[in-house]
């Protein structure tokens, strides 16, 4: 299967709040990585730590991604688009650009980092930007 076609299996698992199906994709020394500016940011290791952004994130939002493009390049593989949804403390709806890299390895997914318009969802957040 290319890396391509496993990162299209990990939106399909997004969309259908079936976790655990991301966590097998993933190898269980992974990282992730987002701003840590944002309440569910930071770098975090390994499967419980990909389960803790998880959960940080899905307590303060909720949102679906809409995939713009999805590509290859070398050992990543690369999507932008925009991730819409809603501030669940607050019901304030956001719109913002994204970009997710996914570095991949023997079929695992090794490193995910997330990108979103940081000062954007702050302000959604209620935060100062």
């Amino acid at each position: 299967m290319s890396n391509t076609a496993i990162i299209q299996q990990v939106y399909a698992a997004f969309e259908s709040n079936d976790f655990g199906a991301v966590l097998e994709l993933c190898d269980p020394e992974c990282s992730i990585t987002q701003d840590d500016a944002l309440p569910w940011g930071g770098t975090f290791h390994g499967l419980d730590g990909a389960a803790n952004f998880a959960t940080g994130l899905g307590r303060t939002t909720e949102s679906t991604v809409t995939i713009g493009a999805l590509f290859e390049a070398g050992d990543r593989v690369i999507q932008f688009g925009q991730t819409r949804g809603t501030v669940l403390a607050t019901g304030v709806r956001f719109d913002i650009p994204e970009v997710h890299v996914w570095t991949l390895h023997n079929g695992k997914i090794i490193a995910a980092e997330f990108y979103i318009e940081s000062a954007a969802m702050l302000v959604a957040l209620g935060s100062p930007a």
